[in-house]
């Protein structure tokens, strides 16, 4: 037997000091080993959260519930596609989503213009996960569009495009003659968050527009993410200077003060 001294076993039974990150972050730390692998728990989590975010991104929209819904704003509600025909083509076809398809765009060139441009059009497209658009654009639109009537905004009607990217906002921006377009879209499923939502505005909205030229706001899913409350005040700040300095994109910061009332999610947003 060897002489060399044997370094001391650890103690046993403690918990992974890691751990106590996880009541921060839905990131996966602290997961633990059995052997060479995770334990089963976290890997049965693991292939669980999987699934989800397959199930988000393969889920299909259903816009006529969605425009009941949003037809309770007291608005005009259209229900328009893009040019994708199906979910598996607008997956494999990015571009086809970044168009309307030709019966949705003539339905809108055959519209009335309206006496003077809409200040605002909104778009709701499903983008990569339509749970994210059927769990919060409705409560959204709740919490912003009041604020707008209240200075003013002449907004176009609500329009719902099945099988949608960012991009096709530009196309009914531009079809509905508005000044701005706000997009609010199902955003790439995580693996901790299925149903997040995003927005994308956009000044003087008109095909071809690039990514710079727009600003984003993220993760609105509420309690985990951004609340309706702090990113309906970010968007109304971002759109109120939109308007005053007839720009969007890298040159319009979002400088809003900070939300009195904001969470403890909300707080990390405004210090990041």
């Amino acid at each position: 037997m060897s002489d060399v001294p044997r370094k001391p076993a650890g103690p046993v039974g403690l918990p992974d000091p890691w751990n106590i990150l996880g009541k921060f972050t839905a990131a996966r730390i602290g997961l633990g080993r059995a052997g060479g692998s995770v334990p089963t728990r976290p890997l049965l989590h693991f292939q669980l959260s999987h699934a989800r975010a397959r199930d988000a991104v393969q889920h299909t929209l259903d816009a006529d519930a969605l425009a009941v819904r949003l037809r309770e704003t007291g608005g005009e509600v259209l229900t328009l596609a893009s040019a994708a025909p199906d979910r598996a083509t607008f997956i494999a076809r990015p571009d086809l989503g970044r168009i309307l398809g030709a019966s949705s765009k003539a339905a809108l060139e055959n519209r009335e213009p309206p006496n003077e441009p809409f200040d605002v059009a909104f778009v709701v497209a499903d983008g990569l996960s339509a749970m994210a658009v059927e769990a919060h654009a409705a409560a959204f639109l709740d919490t912003i569009l009041p604020r707008l009537d209240a200075d003013g905004w002449r907004i176009a009607p609500l329009a719902i495009v099945a099988q949608g990217r960012v991009a096709v906002a530009d196309e009914v921006g531009a079809l509905l003659h508005a000044k701005l377009s706000v997009i609010l879209i199902g955003e790439r499923p995580g693996l901790s968050s299925p149903d997040s939502l995003g927005l994308y505005l956009t000044w003087d909205p008109l095909p071809g527009r690039s990514n710079a030229e727009r600003n984003c706001i993220s993760n609105i899913r509420p309690p985990e993410g951004l609340s309706y409350a702090l990113a309906a005040h970010k968007l109304h700040f971002l759109m109120t200077e939109s308007r005053r300095r007839k720009l969007s994109g890298v040159d319009l910061k979002e400088d809003a003060p900070a939300l009195a009332s904001a969470g403890a999610p909300d707080r990390l947003e405004q210090a990041g």
